[in-house]
């Protein structure tokens, strides 16, 4: 008899997330690209210690990749270890490419990535399309999320009485 699947598992393990690409952009589309790495990069990314925050995502040559992206060394690496901060080229498929040409070149759009994360074992990277917010559109999603959240903890009160 076989065993049911356990749920909502596909694989993923989560490396490092950007909060600040949300607060900062407007997040139009999304999409999954696999992350060309070395050995001790691999390995530094398995133990958890990288940071996105200050990434970005480039397009040249018909290519894609990955900048400003923080990798630490690896901790038992050799004198060839790797640079932590090194441009690494993202895997995507041809007409996602071209597609990201169009947005990037024509629409004035930027490629972030959201969250750096393996799933069934290879290093995958999360990028969003996004459009910059203005000044004045944090205010308002921070007004909004506030106004929210007062919302909730009001009706949560209520229901207690």
């Amino acid at each position: 008899m076989a065993r049911p699947r356990p749920a909502a598992d596909d694989g993923k393990q989560q490396v490092a997330r950007n909060p600040k690409a949300t607060h900062d952009y407007h997040i139009l589309e999304t999409w999954e690209a696999g992350v060309v790495l070395t050995g001790t990069e691999v390995k530094s990314l398995r133990s958890g210690k990288a940071s996105i925050k200050e990434g970005f995502a480039r397009l040249a040559n018909g290519e894609v990749f990955l900048e400003g992206v923080n990798i630490t060394p690896y901790e038992q690496g050799n004198r060839y270890n790797h640079d932590p901060v090194r441009t690494r080229k993202l895997l995507l498929h041809r007409k996602e490419i071209e597609r990201l040409i169009g947005a990037v070149e024509q629409k004035g759009l930027t490629l972030v990535p959201l969250e750096l994360y393996f799933r069934n074992g290879v290093a995958k990277v999360t990028l969003a399309l996004g459009r910059g917010k203005k000044q004045h559109d944090r205010r308002e999603d921070l007004k909004r999320r506030d106004a929210n959240r007062e919302m909730a903890r009001a009706l949560s009160h209520r229901g207690r009485e």
